[in-house]
């Protein structure tokens, strides 16, 4: 009897060895209650079925979704005896079970962060369109990857991809998220827009993307956010706090490239719509051009005729000082010294005429 006698303290580390040997880690599913937040730092509450109750305890940093009283969760914990004589869980992680618990989790989060302005419109941020360099995070063996990366390529292609390969789903999946963002934030050459993006699936498969790490985390990029989780109808939070929201991956693919059949069509109209434009306009110019050669050509024979009629009136003049017209009316012209006793000629019209001064009789 005496050797197997233990102090307290002795047994209460045997029991917790025993206890981390058996069960090191263990999935409960229970109901909140009792659910409050200690000095900012410790999460205590009970998880019950309708027979027991069991107490639970984590640090505040470990809590990754909003919890309430009377919320289904299930917990990943160790079970463990206080040094006080209580049995207790020790929380690793805990999530929200069922649709109506996951909802209700969503919504409160939700309001918190809208409440911080973390959805704000202001917030957003352009992308750029096309970017050259684009960084995906997503499970690279995933549909929704596939579909992305054929879209894209499809529509344009070209484009930079860095890729950073990360669950998508699961308990480690919000972790390994941040990380690809922390570590695309942080490199020598930055992308220009980082694309999160998973296929769909039900509220529990996406329910990484509501994760208030990753989704602050989401909200903090220094690099411009696109995420397309999901399904048209499915809303993640991270969705709400990225600068723009794609409604599946396919679509986020369209979001960030123009189609380039679309691209050159569209181009291929716009020039067959303007060789009209252009044809009126170079009437119009032809139109505008031939007037002005016409009105210089008007003014130029105008010019050219006026200086005809100033020739033609001094051809007048000179012709009217001719000595033939002078003597085609009637007059004569008279060469040499009039005196008497000299010989001079006279010329007429017709005739030259050799006389000899007889008299001169002075005016």
């Amino acid at each position: 009897m005496e050797k197997n006698l233990l102090s307290v303290s002795d047994f209460i580390a045997l029991t917790n060895q025993t206890l981390e040997y058996a069960y090191p880690s263990v999935a409960i599913e229970g109901e909140v209650s009792e659910f409050k937040v200690s000095q900012g730092k410790w999460v205590y509450f009970k998880l019950k079925d309708d027979t027991s109750t069991v107490n639970c305890f984590m640090t505040l940093w470990q809590l990754r979704v909003a919890i309430e009283d009377g919320m289904k969760v299930v917990v990943l914990a160790s079970p463990k005896l206080t040094d006080w004589g209580g049995f207790s869980l020790t929380v690793k992680s805990i999530k929200p079970s069922g649709e109506g618990a996951i909802k209700k989790s969503f919504e409160i989060l939700k309001a918190k962060l809208q409440k911080e302005g973390l959805f704000n419109p202001e917030r957003k941020r352009v992308l750029p369109y096309p970017p050259s360099h684009i960084a995906v995070i997503s499970s690279t063996a995933a549909a929704g990857y596939a579909d992305f990366i054929k879209i894209l390529n499809d529509r344009w292609g070209g484009v930079k991809l860095d890729v950073a390969h990360v669950q998508v789903q699961g308990e480690s999946a919000p972790d390994q998220m941040i990380r690809a963002l922390e570590y695309l934030n942080t490199r020598e050459v930055l992308p220009e827009v980082i694309v999160i993006i998973r296929g769909g699936g039900s509220a529990d498969d996406l329910s990484a993307f509501n994760d208030e790490k990753l989704v602050r985390a989401v909200a903090s990029s220094r690099i411009p956010t696109l995420v397309g989780v999901g399904h048209e109808v499915d809303e993640s939070l991270c969705d709400l706090a990225a600068d723009v929201s794609a409604s599946t991956p396919s679509n986020a693919a369209q979001v960030l490239v123009p189609d380039k059949v679309d691209l050159i069509n569209n181009t291929n109209r716009r020039i067959m719509g303007l060789i009209p434009k252009l044809d009126s306009v170079y009437s119009r110019e032809i139109d505008r051009t031939r007037g002005i050669i016409d009105s210089v050509f008007e003014a130029f024979n105008h010019k050219i005729n006026r200086q005809l009629e100033v020739v033609a009136g001094i051809n007048n003049t000179l012709a009217q000082l001719n000595p033939e017209t002078v003597l085609s009316r009637g007059y004569a012209l008279i060469r040499g010294v009039v005196s008497v006793g000299e010989s001079i000629e006279i010329e007429t019209k017709s005739n030259i005429i050799k006389a000899e001064v007889k008299d001169v009789k002075k005016r």
